[in-house]
């Protein structure tokens, strides 16, 4: 096999390419002599030059001036231009018929469904300039820059922290036939059973073996980025303080879990093949718990505190249901081991901050005398019927080793199937459960695996009266608080889609999210939370992006629970009246109650299609649609059991919203801590950030929610070139590159041969489908119902 050499190292800037750059600068010209040959144009287009700003400056920093002769000219982009300019362009891919309009505007206060909504003329003007907008830049020599990059192109190999350097070592015997540039292995664990871990009072750490039989090993990595990667356009490592300057291969990612042949220890010490349908990932993960235990406090009660909040919840006949499944609420439990206010504003806040941090300790220590760890589960969401393709299982392989065996416990991974055929009988048969295991389930994952349906969750919340309302569409946070209920072990839940795919380790993804959550204050962060964040426009966000948030918002924000009449917050209150008397202290060092990977925003106006999906809410004087929410797209997140039970409680009293605004909601009624996890996100063109929050921040104040909101129906088209949103490009084309499966003229065998080994730095991909190899003609394209 060849060894691709780096050249990254000797390239210290993106090279252009001339070809490319004439035929743009060519067509550029050609659209302007189109669009604007008539002598009353006052718009000026300005041929992309790679040497000019895009703020009509040239490299030296002049500008372009008009010399007043004649009408004002405004400058633009060809990317910049509006509907009224376009025409005479159209773009061959778009059959929406431009004479099907409905009259008036958004705001005449005429009542429309989202589909009438999508139909003014205004919308159908905002498609067409981005449709314009996108495909214009198609070629542009700062597009697509994420694609067909390779261990041959890696640049700045040393350039990290000494923090993020001590994650790194030298592995003399690691070497790879594909490339000269040597791996190191990688470990963002703690520092297990060191003099500070000690004296911070953990219980011993004890390794624990994987399916080889043998202690786990570290992974390997790359050092360095591709020397034209470009940066996040949302998003940031050093915000969530992770090291970006990484690249994964797919061998040394997933070649312990499958891709690649592996051993396992026999008898007498001798290697043998390892056959994945005999590994028990489920005695792997108990055994390993049991082998820690001292760090872990297993005996915690199922008992909800919060049914006694309202009176229609505090008897105990309302929360019958919730334990009565034996099965369900048995299988797979790991084996258990024998205020006073202050004089002054400043000092309250003080004091409460001290009472979170204080009270978070008290809870973790257990009575063996060492500190008690908490504990995740990772609910991997899927359902009878699906195939599991071979890296859906390397997958979650990877999942249950890298989070759940390395780590002691910390974690463990569960599949959380739903059984869609309610004929069978899996609660009252042991015979039914086991045979749908059998039928759909990979034997090496029957271990962690939990069945429900919706005949479970149907008979504990009976108040929710609407099949709509209970489907898993819907409600899908139903099966995660009866796993919630029958695992009390469990602090916090991350609710996983299958679909999903990170590139770096999960390890580090997950604590690294954790962290950032835990150290936000509560001022201003619900505002935060409901934007994407824009580095380029926002600037730091601990310092210029918060006083961005005060200069818009003043202090008309989210301060503790909402105020409705119906709803008995449980969340602390706010230790001060006013945010003003706040210096970014409250909140900080306090879990987060829920940690989303996309913005928490407000649905209300904002043309999403389910905005309205409200049941109950209602004390007979209130309308539903009037109701505070919040909500993000996808529900991949991390949920804590207080937030579980307090919506279990709201289900009990028929309250309800659509699943993707569920813990968001709830959190906001009840005054519970909500954060959005800026995780980079990139994309296929070099937008920058006015750009960028123009089209995805488009609201009243700087939010991606209400009017004008890209989530919205007929807007989703914008996230077409980015890698995380449930409709776009990137994500499967970088995917099946990464695998070395042809997409798009990139990828496969004979690409390989000729360009190098395909790496990304640590990426969360969404939506990823059909992990399988492709034919060589193949070429991700872009679903969308209308747009």
């Amino acid at each position: 096999m060849k060894r691709w050499p780096s050249h990254g190292r000797h390239l210290h800037a993106s090279k252009l390419r001339p070809k490319t750059v004439f035929l743009v600068i060519v067509a550029m010209l050609a659209a302007y002599y189109l669009l604007f040959s008539g002598s009353d144009s006052n718009v000026q287009v300005v041929p992309y030059d790679p040497l000019r700003g895009s703020e009509g400056q040239d490299a030296s920093g002049n500008q372009d001036i008009d010399d007043g002769s004649q009408m004002p000219v405004v400058r633009k982009e060809l990317w910049e231009l509006t509907a009224e300019y376009l025409d005479d362009w159209y773009d061959p891919t778009d059959d929406e018929d431009p004479n099907d309009v409905e009259l008036g505007y958004e705001t005449d206060g005429k009542e429309r469904g989202f589909g009438a909504l999508a139909r003014l003329q205004h919308e159908k003007d905002m498609r067409k300039e981005w449709r314009h907008a996108y495909s214009v830049t198609e070629n542009l020599p700062t597009s697509n820059l994420i694609y067909g990059n390779t261990l041959a192109t890696l640049d700045r190999q040393d350039l990290r922290t000494d923090e993020f350097s001590s994650d790194l070592r030298y592995d003399p015997e690691a070497d790879v036939e594909y490339s000269v540039e040597k791996p190191v292995r990688y470990d963002p664990y703690p520092s297990y059973n060191d003099l500070q871990w000690k004296e911070g009072g953990h219980a011993p750490y004890i390794p624990c073996t994987g399916a080889n039989n043998d202690y786990m090993e570290d992974l390997l990595v790359f050092r360095g980025q591709p020397h034209e990667w470009p940066t996040p356009r949302f998003g940031s490592y050093d915000v969530m303080n992770m090291d970006g300057n990484l690249c994964w291969e797919r061998e040394t990612r997933l070649g312990p879990y499958g891709l690649t042949p592996q051993k396992k220890l026999g008898e007498h010490g001798k290697l043998e093949n390892l056959d994945w349908n005999k590994v028990n990932w489920g005695d792997l993960q108990r055994a390993c718990v049991h082998q820690n235990a001292q760090r872990y406090d297993m005996n915690k009660d199922r008992k909800n505190e919060y049914l006694s909040v309202y009176p229609e919840t505090a008897d105990p006949a309302a929360d019958s249901k919730a334990s009565e499944d034996p099965l369900l609420s048995q299988r797979d439990v790991p084996e258990e081991p024998a205020d006073e206010k202050s004089a002054t504003t400043g000092d309250a806040v003080k004091e409460a901050v001290k009472e979170t941090i204080h009270n978070h300790n008290k809870k973790r220590t257990s009575l063996t005398g060492f500190v008690s760890e908490t504990r995740t589960a990772v609910l991997l969401r899927s359902y009878t019927g699906k195939v599991y393709t071979d890296n859906d299982k390397q997958t979650i392989r990877a999942l249950v080793s890298e989070l759940s065996l390395r780590s002691g416990g910390e974690y463990e991974v569960f599949l959380l199937v739903q059984v869609k055929d309610n004929t069978i009988h899996i609660f009252e048969d042991s015979g039914a459960y086991q045979w749908v295991l059998q039928r759909w389930v990979p034997p090496e994952f029957h271990g962690i695996t939990v069945l429900w349906n919706d005949g479970l969750v149907g008979d504990i919340y009976t108040a929710m009266k609407d099949p709509e309302e209970r489907s898993v569409h819907t409600a899908q946070w139903l099966s995660v608080q009866k796993f919630s209920q029958d695992h009390p072990q469990f602090e916090y839940i991350w609710n996983w889609e299958m679909d999903f795919r990170f590139t770096g380790h999960h390890y580090e993804l997950l604590e690294k999210m954790s962290s950032f959550a835990k150290k936000q204050p509560r001022k201003g962060l619900w505002e935060r939370n409901e934007r994407w964040y824009i580095p380029e426009f926002h600037g730091s966000y601990d310092t210029d992006f918060r006083q961005d948030i005060e200069r818009r918002h003043g202090n008309n924000t989210v301060w503790g629970p909402v105020n409705l009449s119906f709803i008995n917050p449980v969340g602390p209150k706010p230790p001060v009246p006013s945010p003003d008397d706040d210096n970014y202290e409250w909140g900080v060092g306090e879990e987060a109650d829920v940690i989303t990977v996309g913005p928490i925003f407000n649905p209300v106006g904002s043309n999403w299609v389910i905005a309205d999906n409200i049941w109950g809410y209602n004390d007979g004087t209130f309308n539903p649609k009037d109701l505070p929410r919040r909500t993000t797209i996808v529900t991949q997140s991390r949920i804590s059991k207080r937030l579980l039970k307090i919506m279990h409680v709201e289900n009990l009293r028929g309250n309800h919203v659509a699943s993707e605004m569920t813990p968001q909601t709830v959190a906001l009624h009840h005054g519970l801590k909500a954060v959005f996890a800026p995780h980079p996100v990139f994309m296929d063109r070099a937008w920058d950030g006015q750009f960028l929050a123009k089209w995805f921040n488009p609201g009243e104040k700087g939010e991606s929610g209400g009017r004008g909101s890209p989530m919205g129906w007929g807007r989703e088209r914008r996230y077409i070139g980015t890698t995380w949103y449930y409709r776009a490009l990137p994500p499967n084309r970088l995917f099946n590159n990464w695998m070395g499966w042809s997409d798009s003229g990139i990828g496969g065998v004979k690409w390989e041969e000729k360009h190098g080994r395909p790496c990304l730095p640590p990426m969360m991909l969404h939506h990823v489908k059909n992990t399988e190899t492709t034919k060589g003609n193949h070429k991700t394209t872009f679903e969308l119902t209308y747009g």
